[in-house]
């Protein structure tokens, strides 16, 4: 009966810390006044993610294909949905490479 519940406790504490990552396509990327801001589209949708050029992990990606992971509420450093962009190359899982942490817009 342990073990079963042990199973399950670790089952629900898997899916609650599973990462929410999706691949995207940056469109444009622009600095304007140090804050950048990026074009992507996700699944035919298109979205700005915008950071402060002087934030820790604030860079301006070029045009291509990247892992985006969406942060839980209350994570990160902006009063938004927070993102993280990873190469396409990247793990996420890993944490490994983070490219920039952005506060997401839909348009």
């Amino acid at each position: 009966m342990k073990k079963s519940l042990i199973l399950v406790l670790f089952v629900l504490a898997v899916q609650l810390f599973a990462l929410d990552k999706s691949l995207v396509t940056v469109k444009d990327t622009t600095v304007n006044n140090g804050v950048v801001l990026v074009t992507i589209q996700q699944s035919g949708k298109t979205y700005d993610l915008q950071c402060t050029q002087s934030a820790p992990f604030c860079t301006a990606p070029q045009v291509g294909t990247y892992w985006m992971v969406r942060l839980p509420k209350n994570h990160g450093i902006y009063d938004c949905a927070n993102v993280d962009l990873y190469p396409q190359s990247a793990n996420p899982e890993g944490g490994d490479q983070i490219l920039g942490e952005y506060c997401l817009n839909e348009k």
